[in-house]
Protein backbone atom coordinates (compact mmCIF):
# COMPACT_ATOMS: atom_id res chain seq x y z
CA UNK A 1 0.00 0.00 0.00
CA UNK A 2 2.77 1.99 0.60
CA UNK A 3 3.44 3.32 -3.35
CA UNK A 4 -0.52 4.10 -3.40
CA UNK A 5 -0.15 5.97 -0.37
CA UNK A 6 2.55 8.23 -1.74
CA UNK A 7 0.88 8.48 -4.78
CA UNK A 8 -2.12 9.79 -2.90
CA UNK A 9 -0.44 12.55 -1.18
CA UNK A 10 1.09 13.49 -4.08
CA UNK A 11 -2.07 13.87 -6.53
CA UNK A 12 -3.60 15.43 -3.68
CA UNK A 13 -0.74 17.86 -2.74
CA UNK A 14 -0.93 18.65 -6.51
CA UNK A 15 -4.89 19.10 -7.07
CA UNK A 16 -5.18 21.13 -3.49
CA UNK A 17 -2.17 24.09 -4.57
CA UNK A 18 -3.07 27.09 -4.48
CA UNK A 19 -3.35 29.74 -7.00
CA UNK A 20 -0.75 31.81 -6.43
CA UNK A 21 -2.96 34.96 -6.31
CA UNK A 22 -4.71 33.98 -3.48
CA UNK A 23 -1.53 35.19 -1.19
CA UNK A 24 -0.48 38.92 -1.99
CA UNK A 25 1.35 39.41 1.15
CA UNK A 26 4.20 37.02 0.43
CA UNK A 27 5.37 38.73 -2.56
CA UNK A 28 5.57 41.85 -0.97
CA UNK A 29 7.80 40.63 1.68
CA UNK A 30 9.67 38.64 -0.80
CA UNK A 31 9.83 41.87 -2.61
CA UNK A 32 11.13 43.90 0.28
CA UNK A 33 8.07 45.87 0.19
CA UNK A 34 6.08 44.88 2.89
CA UNK A 35 6.09 47.02 6.07
CA UNK A 36 7.93 46.57 9.35
CA UNK A 37 4.52 46.73 11.22
CA UNK A 38 2.94 43.69 8.62
CA UNK A 39 6.40 41.62 9.77
CA UNK A 40 5.38 42.22 13.34
CA UNK A 41 1.92 41.55 13.07
CA UNK A 42 2.99 38.22 11.20
CA UNK A 43 4.81 37.66 14.51
CA UNK A 44 2.42 38.26 16.85
CA UNK A 45 -0.20 35.98 14.91
CA UNK A 46 1.90 33.13 14.38
CA UNK A 47 2.49 33.39 18.12
CA UNK A 48 -1.52 32.42 18.61
CA UNK A 49 -1.41 30.07 15.82
CA UNK A 50 2.03 28.04 16.65
CA UNK A 51 0.27 27.21 20.30
CA UNK A 52 -2.78 26.20 19.18
CA UNK A 53 -1.52 23.81 16.40
CA UNK A 54 0.39 22.46 18.68
CA UNK A 55 -2.56 21.43 21.31
CA UNK A 56 -4.63 20.50 18.59
CA UNK A 57 -1.75 17.85 16.94
CA UNK A 58 -0.97 16.61 20.58
CA UNK A 59 -4.97 15.31 20.69
CA UNK A 60 -4.83 14.64 17.24
CA UNK A 61 -1.82 11.68 18.52
CA UNK A 62 -3.80 11.39 21.75
CA UNK A 63 -6.98 10.10 19.30
CA UNK A 64 -4.52 7.55 17.54
CA UNK A 65 -3.09 5.95 19.78
CA UNK A 66 -3.98 3.00 18.75
CA UNK A 67 -2.73 3.83 15.40
CA UNK A 68 1.51 3.85 15.64
CA UNK A 69 2.27 5.40 12.50
CA UNK A 70 -0.85 8.13 13.03
CA UNK A 71 0.36 8.55 16.63
CA UNK A 72 4.31 9.55 15.33
CA UNK A 73 2.93 11.96 12.80
CA UNK A 74 1.06 13.92 14.90
CA UNK A 75 4.05 13.84 17.56
CA UNK A 76 6.18 14.48 15.27
CA UNK A 77 3.79 17.60 14.04
CA UNK A 78 3.43 18.77 18.22
CA UNK A 79 7.65 18.40 18.62
CA UNK A 80 7.77 20.26 15.14
CA UNK A 81 5.79 23.26 16.67
CA UNK A 82 7.14 23.55 19.90
CA UNK A 83 10.53 24.25 18.09
CA UNK A 84 9.45 26.40 15.62
CA UNK A 85 7.37 28.43 19.01
CA UNK A 86 11.31 28.85 20.26
CA UNK A 87 12.51 29.91 16.70
CA UNK A 88 9.79 32.63 16.23
CA UNK A 89 10.99 34.77 19.03
CA UNK A 90 13.91 36.23 17.15
CA UNK A 91 11.68 36.82 14.10
CA UNK A 92 9.42 38.78 16.47
CA UNK A 93 12.44 41.08 18.65
CA UNK A 94 13.73 41.58 14.52
CA UNK A 95 10.33 42.59 13.61
CA UNK A 96 10.31 45.48 16.39
CA UNK A 97 7.89 43.49 19.10
CA UNK A 98 8.03 44.70 22.35
CA UNK A 99 7.59 42.47 25.50
CA UNK A 100 3.92 44.64 25.90
CA UNK A 101 2.94 43.95 22.41
CA UNK A 102 3.37 40.37 23.15
CA UNK A 103 1.48 40.53 26.04
CA UNK A 104 -1.67 42.77 24.90
CA UNK A 105 -1.95 41.70 21.12
CA UNK A 106 -5.60 41.59 19.72
CA UNK A 107 -5.41 38.67 17.01
CA UNK A 108 -7.27 39.30 13.81
CA UNK A 109 -10.32 37.17 13.58
CA UNK A 110 -8.99 36.55 9.77
CA UNK A 111 -5.70 35.05 10.95
CA UNK A 112 -7.25 32.52 13.53
CA UNK A 113 -9.51 31.10 11.27
CA UNK A 114 -6.94 28.75 10.22
CA UNK A 115 -6.03 27.21 14.18
CA UNK A 116 -9.39 27.27 14.52
CA UNK A 117 -9.76 24.78 11.92
CA UNK A 118 -6.87 23.10 12.95
CA UNK A 119 -8.38 22.86 16.18
CA UNK A 120 -12.10 21.43 14.60
CA UNK A 121 -9.80 18.91 12.83
CA UNK A 122 -8.45 17.45 15.84
CA UNK A 123 -12.01 16.92 17.18
CA UNK A 124 -14.58 16.04 14.49
CA UNK A 125 -12.01 14.55 11.73
CA UNK A 126 -10.76 11.32 11.12
CA UNK A 127 -6.99 11.30 11.87
CA UNK A 128 -6.36 9.41 8.33
CA UNK A 129 -8.35 12.39 6.70
CA UNK A 130 -6.51 15.15 8.29
CA UNK A 131 -3.04 13.38 8.02
CA UNK A 132 -4.08 13.91 4.04
CA UNK A 133 -5.27 17.27 4.23
CA UNK A 134 -2.91 18.62 6.49
CA UNK A 135 0.24 17.42 4.36
CA UNK A 136 -1.01 18.87 1.21
CA UNK A 137 -1.16 22.43 2.76
CA UNK A 138 1.77 22.30 4.32
CA UNK A 139 3.51 22.21 0.78
CA UNK A 140 1.52 25.81 0.26
CA UNK A 141 3.13 26.62 3.50
CA UNK A 142 6.73 25.51 3.11
CA UNK A 143 6.75 27.34 -0.52
CA UNK A 144 5.45 30.93 1.80
CA UNK A 145 8.29 30.02 4.50
CA UNK A 146 10.74 30.10 1.49
CA UNK A 147 9.87 32.79 -0.22
CA UNK A 148 9.88 35.11 3.30
CA UNK A 149 12.65 33.80 4.38
CA UNK A 150 15.04 35.06 1.07
CA UNK A 151 13.20 37.94 1.35
CA UNK A 152 14.02 38.75 5.00
CA UNK A 153 17.37 38.76 4.10
CA UNK A 154 18.12 40.35 1.12
CA UNK A 155 15.87 42.64 1.65
CA UNK A 156 15.34 43.33 5.58
CA UNK A 157 18.99 42.58 6.85
CA UNK A 158 17.53 39.86 9.14
CA UNK A 159 20.07 37.69 10.60
CA UNK A 160 19.76 33.52 10.53
CA UNK A 161 18.49 33.67 13.39
CA UNK A 162 15.40 35.39 12.96
CA UNK A 163 15.16 33.79 9.92
CA UNK A 164 14.95 30.82 11.42
CA UNK A 165 11.26 30.15 12.21
CA UNK A 166 10.97 30.68 8.20
CA UNK A 167 13.38 28.11 7.76
CA UNK A 168 12.28 25.58 9.73
CA UNK A 169 8.95 25.41 7.66
CA UNK A 170 10.74 26.08 4.50
CA UNK A 171 13.58 23.07 4.65
CA UNK A 172 11.91 19.48 4.04
CA UNK A 173 11.36 16.95 6.20
CA UNK A 174 11.76 13.43 4.76
CA UNK A 175 11.22 11.70 8.24
CA UNK A 176 7.51 13.17 8.42
CA UNK A 177 7.00 12.42 4.63
CA UNK A 178 7.81 8.86 5.81
CA UNK A 179 5.57 9.04 8.79
CA UNK A 180 2.76 10.41 6.87
CA UNK A 181 2.76 8.14 3.33
CA UNK A 182 3.45 5.27 6.63
CA UNK A 183 -0.17 6.52 8.28
CA UNK A 184 -1.68 7.07 4.95
CA UNK A 185 -0.65 3.47 3.86
CA UNK A 186 -2.09 1.96 6.81
CA UNK A 187 -5.21 3.73 6.59
CA UNK A 188 -5.60 2.55 2.86
CA UNK A 189 -5.27 -1.10 4.34
CA UNK A 190 -7.68 -0.54 6.96
CA UNK A 191 -10.47 1.29 5.13
CA UNK A 192 -10.45 4.45 7.69
CA UNK A 193 -9.77 6.61 4.56
CA UNK A 194 -12.72 9.33 3.29
CA UNK A 195 -10.33 10.53 0.33
CA UNK A 196 -13.72 12.67 -0.51
CA UNK A 197 -13.54 14.64 2.69
CA UNK A 198 -9.98 14.75 2.78
CA UNK A 199 -10.29 16.84 -0.13
CA UNK A 200 -12.74 18.76 1.71
CA UNK A 201 -10.48 19.30 4.55
CA UNK A 202 -8.01 20.43 2.64
CA UNK A 203 -9.56 22.92 0.25
CA UNK A 204 -10.85 24.53 3.80
CA UNK A 205 -7.48 24.80 4.83
CA UNK A 206 -6.61 26.26 2.06
CA UNK A 207 -9.16 29.35 2.17
CA UNK A 208 -8.21 30.06 5.72
CA UNK A 209 -4.40 29.52 4.69
CA UNK A 210 -5.58 32.36 2.17
CA UNK A 211 -7.75 34.48 4.93
CA UNK A 212 -4.72 34.48 7.03
CA UNK A 213 -2.85 36.04 4.43
CA UNK A 214 -5.10 38.68 3.39
CA UNK A 215 -6.08 39.59 6.78
CA UNK A 216 -2.05 40.66 7.64
CA UNK A 217 -2.57 42.96 4.76
CA UNK A 218 -5.13 44.61 5.97
CA UNK A 219 -4.79 47.87 7.79
CA UNK A 220 -6.21 46.67 11.27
Amino acid sequence: MTPKAAELLATTTAQLAPDPRTNPLVPLIAGGEASRETLAALALEQRWVIAADQRAFVHLAERTADSRTAAAFFTSLAEGETLAGEHLTAFAAASGVTEEQTHTYVPRPGCQAYPAYVSWLALNASPADAILALTANFSAWGGYCARIAEGLRHHYGFSDEACAFFDFFAQPSPDLDAQATAAVAAALESGHLNTDLAHTYGRLLQAYEAMFWNSLRETP
